[in-house]
């Protein structure tokens, strides 16, 4: 037995990962080699590789560098807000990225429905008009956006009456022994 982990802690040092790991990345090709091999007859195949590539280089050039700058800014602002006087005792950073990311995400999803792309074919799929994709889209968006503020309120407010109990029972020589606990931010 001893042997065998030997082997397995060799072949690990020498591959870098988990011994499953070629396995499940073979079959990864296997499933991706099969996919291509069906869409060789597609006629459609050529814009798809076109989509596929715009999409990759807008992503990977446009707005990758876009929304990682945007993150950083927003880090480095919260990181500057904790350093001056009004010091938030809570980080706001993921009460913005995920409503963020969320209002993308959909706004990526449903592109074409919101900038009325493709209207005329919609209206003959559908019998309906795509006018109210923007006004939901922004609806959505703003209903992430208060839950996020009303998330990160309950958990300031939670934070905040957690220190003023703390402070009270330093302030009366009992709990800590007249010594503050950290947060537990």
């Amino acid at each position: 037995m001893g042997e065998m982990r030997r082997a397995v802690a060799r072949r690990s040092r020498f591959y870098g990962a988990n011994p499953a790991h070629p396995l499940v990345q073979l079959g990864c090709f296997a499933l991706a080699a099969y996919s291509v091999s069906h869409l060789a007859e597609n006629p459609n195949l050529s814009r798809m590789i076109l989509w596929f590539a715009v999409a990759v280089i807008g992503h990977d050039l446009v707005m990758f560098p876009g929304y990682a700058l945007a993150d950083r800014i927003l880090t480095a602002s919260s990181g500057a807000l904790s350093r001056s006087r009004f010091r938030l005792p809570v980080s706001p950073v993921n009460y913005v990225r995920l409503p963020v990311l969320g209002s993308g995400l959909l706004f990526a999803l449903f592109f074409p429905g919101i900038i009325e792309q493709g209207s005329v074919w919609y209206r003959a799929a559908t019998g309906q008009t795509q006018e109210p994709f923007s006004g939901r889209w922004l609806f959505v968006t703003a209903v992430m956006f208060a839950a996020a503020a009303v998330a990160y309120v309950l958990r300031l407010g939670h934070v905040l009456a957690r220190r003023s109990m703390r402070t009270r029972e330093t302030s009366r020589g009992r709990g800590t022994g007249g010594v503050a606990a950290p947060d537990d931010e």
